[in-house]
């Protein structure tokens, strides 16, 4: 059960101005439309105004611009969906774990584990692992020899760490993330294939969150890197030698190829592909189920995608895509005999 608190607490502790009583205790967050009496919920958007008004909420979170739409208590902020994401945060906030490593830990001797850590059941820590204060590694995660992983920094059940990576600080890491796995390099000699050993690390920056069952794969030869803030989605594969810029987010089920270079401050939606080797500037949207085939050097929106169809209208479609090139032939001879006749 959420934690209740007036909303003079709540500003109090995360800012922003109060509009009407700041004595309405709260005790969840909750959307408009399910919301009942001791439930805040957010409002950004005039086009859900009837839901505003029919809704339970105890109070809102809006801005200054629709304090007149409720008569309700508000707090009033400049952008009510981040205070919504950091209130529930601070009504829920995570389980506290008891320090101390569990007995059914395995610990190499020669790891570095302060006093304030917490390490759950059935975790293996190889050799000269060193973790940092406050690192939570819950239960039957696997740490390989040679990590490092900074202070506040937690991982969900069933994390697995390969050798010789780095972990910044504050880091959240969901169940099943396999980080430093080796990437898909192989060479081809006389119809086989040989591995190619994968010999760079994983290096993740701060502030860094990972969904669950997301994959990065260690660097063939020089490191792949995720930088601060960058968040990933569940079901992500991130490709050997990759460099994910800052503060970029990643929807699930994004596939990016080794040695691709994400910039700053980019938004990947849900299922898109972006091959190999290309460079993504900073500040670039790419739309759901995009396949990107070439750098990507000017900050905008892209999209790559064809609406669906019904199978039948789709095989008709894909039939005269084939013969777009005869099509644009025919279309400047068509122009070339045009003119032809309009010179006489």
């Amino acid at each position: 059960m959420s934690h209740e608190y007036s909303l003079n607490d709540i500003v109090s502790a995360l800012g922003g101005h109060i509009v009407g009583d700041g004595n309405v205790l709260i005790n969840r967050v909750s959307s408009i439309a399910n919301a009942k009496a001791g439930s805040i919920s957010f409002f950004n958007d005039s086009k859900y105004q009837k839901a505003l008004v029919s809704s339970e909420a105890s109070a809102f979170i809006m801005r200054d611009a629709h304090v007149n739409l409720s008569a309700r208590p508000k707090i009033v902020v400049d952008n009510p969906y981040a205070y919504f994401a950091k209130l529930s945060a601070f009504l829920n906030p995570l389980a506290d774990m008891s320090h101390g490593t569990h007995e059914t830990a395995v610990i190499h001797p020669t790891a570095h584990i302060p006093d304030t850590c917490s390490i759950g059941p059935m975790v293996v820590i190889g050799e000269n692992v060193t973790l940092g204060e406050h690192v939570v590694i819950t239960s039957g995660c696997v740490i390989e020899n040679d990590v490092s992983i900074a202070s506040g920094t937690r991982l969900e059940p069933n994390v697995v760490i390969k050798h010789h990576c780095e972990i910044g600080e504050n880091c959240h890491l969901f169940s099943g993330v396999v980080i430093g796995s080796d990437g898909f390099g192989y060479a081809e000699e006389s119809g086989k294939w040989l591995k190619i050993p994968q010999v760079g690390r994983v290096i993740i920056q701060a502030n860094v969150d990972i969904g669950a069952n997301t994959t990065v794969d260690r660097g063939a030869i020089d490191d792949t890197i995720l930088e601060e803030g960058v968040k990933l989605d569940n079901l992500i594969q991130i490709g050997h030698n990759c460099v994910i810029g800052a503060h970029t987010v990643i929807a699930g089920c994004v596939g990016v190829a080794g040695s691709a270079r994400i910039g700053k401050h980019c938004k990947i939606g849900g299922a898109a592909m972006i091959l190999g080797h290309l460079e993504v500037a900073d500040y670039v949207t790419i739309s759901p189920g995009s396949m990107i085939t070439r750098s990507l050097p000017v900050a905008d929106t892209y999209t790559a995608l064809m609406p669906f169809q019904t199978h039948k209208a789709w095989l008709s479609t894909a039939a005269r895509i084939r013969h777009l090139d005869d099509f644009a032939d025919r279309i400047k001879q068509l122009e070339h005999e045009i003119a032809l006749l309009k010179a006489k």
